[in-house]
């Protein structure tokens, strides 16, 4: 539960273990402020356009085992920013709860649509050409969204419908996951909760 005071969605949460060390400070009413340093030079770009077009305020820090390889790093920084956004909600009271985007980028176009129900699960249906991006592994693009889901609580769904250019079809899924986390957290005036059962998990 978020120790925040009422109306302030903010999350600051730090993560140590053997393998890595990530920092993330979240607020989820800013948009434009953007500081993210994780090692893995497109993996920082790919965030980037998420706090954009999420219109997030996001601070990420992360040291990872990269002599290893790039697995721990992306998959703690989904962990922990997933951690973040779920504290920044608190329980989900007073928002839309839905949100979805479909992207273009050049000649690819990707679904993205999500709910905060509290039951984290990733449904992917993205299958990409190149082994890696840049010093990001594409293997590890589903895991990180898949240890976000599990931590955030929020159920995901991101199918590509089309596209040639794996950069391009990457950049359209972390913009449609900011716009459709960005609609989903706008805050409704409706009177409740936002489930008909009365709670969100």
């Amino acid at each position: 539960m978020s120790k925040n005071a009422p109306g302030v969605r903010y999350a600051e949460l730090d993560r140590e273990t053997t393998e890595t060390h990530i920092q993330v400070v979240l607020d989820l009413d800013g948009g434009t402020r953007r500081d993210i340093l994780t090692g893995i030079g497109f993996f920082d770009h790919m965030l980037e356009l998420f706090a954009f077009h999420g219109q997030v305020d996001v601070g990420i820090g992360a040291e990872g085992d990269l002599e290893v390889d790039d697995h721990h790093t992306v998959e703690d920084t989904g962990i922990v920013l997933g951690k973040a956004i779920r504290e920044a909600l608190a329980a989900g009271e007073g928002i839309v709860r839905y949100g979805s985007a479909t992207v273009p980028m050049d000649e690819a176009l990707v679904l993205v649509a999500l709910d905060i129900s509290g039951r984290g699960q990733l449904h992917w249906d993205v299958e990409f050409k190149r082994e890696r991006l840049g010093d990001l592994a594409t293997e590890n693009i589903r895991e990180f969204f898949r240890a976000l889901c599990a931590h955030s609580g929020i159920t995901l769904h991101i199918r590509k419908i089309t596209g040639q250019n794996d950069h391009h079809v990457c950049e359209a899924i972390f913009k449609g996951f900011g716009r459709a986390l960005f609609e989903a957290t706008r805050v409704t005036e409706r009177r409740g909760t936002v489930s008909t059962k009365g709670k969100m998990d």
